[in-house]
């Protein structure tokens, strides 16, 4: 990894160590990579793949952009959305997901990305090297782009207002394959729902990056 953990963390070694449970997913010819921080506990998983709490609306927003309908993915009876049909979604659309976090401690034990420490940041440049279509990293809130801000050595976008990934960073870890020389980081609404802002509205943020990316009409 570039760099092993986010500044100013203090180290609770009492407190143990989570490793991210799932691998990045990457399509091939995924145009934009989008990136949380971690899942929640185990115990409010729904299924095995990201954004696994049910209460979470990221699978709402992306059914809603794609499918013109939030639940058009739920399964009722098994009260989670079907993973192979998202990831299905994901493929036909470009779109890559990874994290931003790969080890974590929970400070307080729950979900709040305001009570993680980050033990381990992502590899990006190695990520980037995976996507040579990519156009764009797509942070889904605050912590996340606190994260993607860090390793690039960028400022916090605020949301809705995209930065270039410095021609600098390009350089540095050679990164030839990308392909566009205006390579954007976007930071995105939460999708939690302890963001206070309508599904609807947050949707219009994630279409908005998806157009810049040809994803979306």
């Amino acid at each position: 990894m570039a760099k092993n953990r986010i500044d100013g963390c203090n180290m609770t070694s009492d407190i143990p160590v989570e490793s991210h449970p799932w691998g990045v997913f990457l399509p091939e010819g995924a145009k934009v990579v989008l990136m949380g921080t971690f899942p929640p506990p185990e115990s409010k998983w729904s299924m095995r793949f990201y954004y696994p709490n049910r209460a979470n609306d990221f699978w709402r927003i992306m059914c809603l952009l794609f499918l013109g309908d939030p639940l058009a993915l739920y399964d009722k009876e098994q009260r989670a959305f079907r993973v192979e049909a998202l990831q299905r979604l994901l493929i036909d659309h470009h779109i890559a997901i990874a994290p931003t976090t790969t080890k974590i401690r929970r400070l307080k034990g729950n979900a709040s990305d305001k009570h993680l420490e980050i033990v381990e940041m992502i590899d990006l440049p190695h990520l980037l090297h995976t996507l040579p279509h990519c156009q764009a990293i797509g942070t889904t809130g605050e912590k996340a782009a606190s994260v993607i801000a860090q390793l690039t050595d960028t400022p916090l976008p605020k949301i809705g207002e995209p930065l270039t990934l410095p021609a600098s960073y390009i350089e540095e870890h050679h990164l030839t394959g990308i392909t566009t020389p205006d390579f954007q980081i976007w930071r995105l609404p939460s999708t939690s729902r302890a963001y206070p802002l309508p599904i609807a509205q947050k949707a219009e943020y994630y279409a908005t990056l998806f157009r810049t990316c040809d994803i979306l009409p």
